[in-house]
């Protein structure tokens, strides 16, 4: 029966059959019936040929055409089909309503999905189930929750589809609390036993981290299939798992249950972990995938190699790299990343990652962000910055530069450049900014010593929607040490409490080190004392803590409750025991630890390690043995020996030994101003004003700086910095006020000269540009802005020296005040007219 008011559409013959690619299936006579053209609207040059045809379609032809463009993916034709029924004032049934409800939601239109949905007077179970599908299809979670809720109410008769929506949903969300009410609808409404049902409870499980409730849900199903098996397998590896993991593989085999690649993949995955005896599946699953026949599959042969290569068995990833025939840009990329998972690169894996991008562009497969991420990391790790620029270009030209994962190797190769500009280019090239590329760019800032940066980078993201994870924190816990900023890592620490973060092994490694380098020894060990599991960092750090604060006793007792914990020592160690023994002038024991790092502990003993033995001797007096120890170890030609040596005739003024050792280390660092103060210094010492100008006339016809002494101090939430005779601070005049009155009270200090145990007389703190030292002037600044109870902390970046040391033992007296003063080398903590050092510094 026609419409009462028909209508019309004129179009040509030829369109109708592109439009809807099932009209050509119909019969000729039947397209005519229900077409009519409208040629004469249209210009002549724009219809051909000139047809006129009236059409009219019926429900079936409908539902075809909207089934035909639901299974092609075409919107367009389905809004075509769609637009038709409306023009023609054609009333569907519910049946073809709920194709284009389906069509509309699998082509990822919602909003016309939603319109539709609203319009029907009475949609049924079927109608939400395609709505529920297709929330979830795009993301949109708590509209399919509310949906589903919308269907209880209604009445509406669940079904397997229904319950299954919700339960992805859920899945998606990590709503455990949504799934296990679903789960008890399900029970209740009677389809426990559905075996989709099932699969999807174990799913929903399995991605709420309560694989043991999958689990037990598996045992006791009636009805599993293949799905559930691996749905199963899927939630051990997500939950890492893997034992188990590889137990229900077993038993699925012993079921008769043919494995697939997906399974096998999964598997295989779970032994890259490298969890004990992984090697051993692996391989054993390796000769299962030969019987099958699925080693050559490309998916279970680039698990396979991974698994090789994440074991340490990267031989035969490789020979099963070579083996496949169908290689994709899936396996060139797990084989690159095999090659240069190592933490030091070998140059031969890296060179053979350059080859595998070269073969992959001459069997003209296209390279992905994976790919061009692993390229570059292998020029870093030769050193090839010409071919990594080469590399960043392709990048840009492919468009990649935003992708958060290259632009973290990028900010790396720029970093490793020294260029920081092109660094932050690239990191204000990335879109999603992620915790990746963030973490790339504060770990860049500290390698360059910009702590400030890296610091304003961390608040930064702690105001953004992304949240730190312990690195980040442990990482940002470092630019506090190194600057010693106390107040600012302890709100750091406080934040760490706050999101669960501040008991990881890392975390708290970082949070001993920034404690002991801003001055605050007790909260160090006090934090060691609370870790539930130290390791070897934990116990390395906490002995060189104590060794640069001058307590050397407490730094050997931990290295020996190291050793009787069954912990092996690292070179960092043994640094803080040879460190310790160095500050306090333990001679014999340094020496006997030293010998045992060799013997008993088969190390190779490091330029550090050989010049704190050599500074040991030198303090000691032992100038020969300390010069004859950098000859037999073969360290003649490292600066840092030398220096050692040289500090050391300082101390015992031994000008002819010194001048000697001084020609060696400048020649070895002849743009180093170090070596220049140091001898400057020893001459000026012994009296030799004549050889100390010519070592500064030196200075200035080499054009060598000395580099200025700089102290800052923390106060409040801000980190003052001073350098000698500064007077660029706003209270400037009230600091020297404050200092030249403490000064001026060191004089009446001579009658009390018995009493502490001074080495050097007051006279010399009448020198006016000594008066005025950096770090006299951050001591007079905190005196005056901290509290009376408070201790005065305050880094430096060079050597204290003697005037200094003395002027703050003095300091100490007058205020009643704790002083902590951190040099470049060591900690000075000032009480009572002494000094932690025992002045053997």
């Amino acid at each position: 029966m026609l419409p009462q008011k028909p209508f019309v559409w004129r179009f040509s013959f030829l369109s109708c059959t592109s439009m809807f690619p099932m009209l050509p299936v119909f019969s000729r006579q039947r397209i005519e019936s229900f077409a009519t053209s409208e040629l004469n609207s249209l210009g002549p040059s724009q219809v051909c040929p000139p047809y006129s045809l009236t059409f009219l379609l019926e429900s079936a032809d409908y539902v075809k055409l909207v089934q035909s463009a639901t299974k092609t993916g075409n919107l367009n034709h389905g809004k075509l089909v769609h637009a038709h029924m409306i023009k023609t004032f054609f009333k569907p049934c519910l049946f073809l309503q709920n194709n284009l409800l389906n069509m509309y939601c699998k082509c990822g239109d919602i909003h016309s999905a939603d319109k539709l949905f609203n319009k029907m007077p009475k949609p049924n179970i079927i109608t939400f189930n395609s709505l529920i599908s297709g929330y979830i299809q795009i993301g949109t979670l708590d509209k399919a929750m509310l949906l589903f809720n919308k269907a209880r109410r209604l009445g509406l008769k669940l079904d397997k589809y229904t319950c299954a929506g919700p339960l992805t949903a859920c899945s998606q969300s990590g709503d455990l609390y949504a799934g296990k009410m679903v789960h008890g609808l399900i029970l209740v409404s009677g389809l426990g036993s559905q075996v989709v049902l099932t699969n999807s409870l174990i799913d929903m499980y399995s991605k709420c981290n309560q694989v043991d409730h999958a689990r037990m849900l598996f045992d006791h199903a009636n009805n599993l299939d293949g799905v559930s098996w691996n749905s199963l397998i899927a939630g051990y590896a997500q939950n890492g798992k893997y034992e188990e993991l590889l137990t229900i593989l077993m038993k699925m085999h012993q079921s008769g249950l043919t494995l697939n690649t997906y399974t096998l993949g999964s598997a295989l995955k779970a032994c890259s972990s490298n969890f004990n005896g992984s090697k051993i599946f692996g391989t054993m699953l390796h000769g299962l995938t030969i019987k099958l026949g699925l080693h050559l599959d490309v998916v279970v042969g680039t698990a396979l190699l991974d698994m090789y290569a994440k074991t340490g068995s990267l031989d035969d990833a490789i020979q099963i790299f070579d083996q496949m025939v169908d290689k994709n840009v899936v396996m060139y990329n797990a084989m690159m990343a095999g090659l240069l998972q190592q933490e030091k690169i070998e140059d031969k894996c890296a060179y053979k990652a350059l080859n595998l991008f070269f073969e992959m562009k001459s069997c003209g497969i296209k390279p992905s962000m994976f790919t061009y991420s692993s390229l570059l990391k292998a020029c870093i790790a030769v050193e090839d910055f010409e071919f990594a620029k080469q590399t960043h270009a392709l990048i840009c030209k492919n468009g990649l530069q935003s992708d958060e994962y290259i632009g973290s190797v990028l900010i790396d190769l720029y970093f490793l450049l020294g260029s920081i500009k092109d660094a932050f280019s690239c990191f204000n090239s990335i879109h999603n900014l992620t915790i990746v590329p963030i973490t790339a760019m504060i770990v860049g800032y500290l390698q360059k010593g910009e702590f400030e940066r890296a610091l304003a980078l961390f608040y930064e993201l702690l105001s953004s929607k992304e949240k730190p994870d312990e690195f980040i924190l442990s990482t940002i816990l470092s630019a506090c040490a190194n600057m010693g900023m106390l107040r600012s890592g302890e709100q750091i620490q406080g934040y760490a409490n706050k999101i669960g973060i501040s008991r990881y092994t890392i975390f708290q490694n970082s949070q001993i080190w920034m404690y002991a380098k801003s001055g605050d020894l007790y909260s160090a060990n006090l934090t060691f004392q609370q870790m539930e599991n130290p390791d070897v960092v934990s116990w390395s750090t906490i002995i060189c803590s104590n060794a640069q604060h001058g307590h050397a006793i407490e730094a050997l007792r931990f290295f020996d409750l190291m050793k009787s914990c069954g912990i092996e020592p690292n070179h960092f160690a043994f640094l803080g025991v040879l460190i310790a023994c160095s500050h306090r002038g333990l001679v014999e024991e340094g020496i006997r630890y030293f010998d045992t790092m060799k013997k008993d502990h088969i190390m190779t003993s490091h330029v550090k390690h050989c010049a704190c033995v050599v500074d040991l001797l030198g303090r000691a007096g032992r100038l020969v043995d300390a010069e004859s120890l950098i000859l037999d170890l073969g360290f003649e030609h490292e600066p840092v020996m030398w220096r050692a040596l040289l500090s050391a005739c300082r101390i015992h003024k031994d000008t002819s030994t010194a001048k000697r050792v001084a020609e060696k280390v400048i020649e070895l660092e002849p743009l180093a101003s170090a070596s220049y103060v140091l001898l400057y210094n020893i001459y000026m010492d012994a009296g030799n004003k004549q050889d100390a100008l010519k070592v500064r006339k030196l200075m200035e016809d080499r054009r060598i700086k000395k580099e200025p002494g700089l102290s800052w101090i923390e106060v409040g939430d801000q980190v003052y910095s001073f350098v000698s005779g500064d007077r660029s601070h706003k209270n400037s005049e009230l600091i020297y006020a404050k200092l030249d009155e403490m000064l001026a009270k060191t004089k009446n200090l001579h009658l009390m000269k018995d009493e502490f145990d001074y080495k050097i007389e007051l006279e010399s703190m009448t020198n006016v540009l000594v008066n005025y030292h950096s770090e006299k002037l951050a001591v007079a600044f905190g005196i005056i802005h901290l509290p009376d109870s408070a201790p005065v902390r305050v880094m430096k970046n060079l050597r204290i020296c003697l005037d200094c040391h003395m002027a703050m033992k003095l300091f100490s007296v007058i205020e009643k005040r704790e002083i902590i003063l951190r040099d470049s080398v060591r900690f000075h903590h000032f009480k009572d007219g002494r000094c932690s050092c025992g002045d053997y510094w």
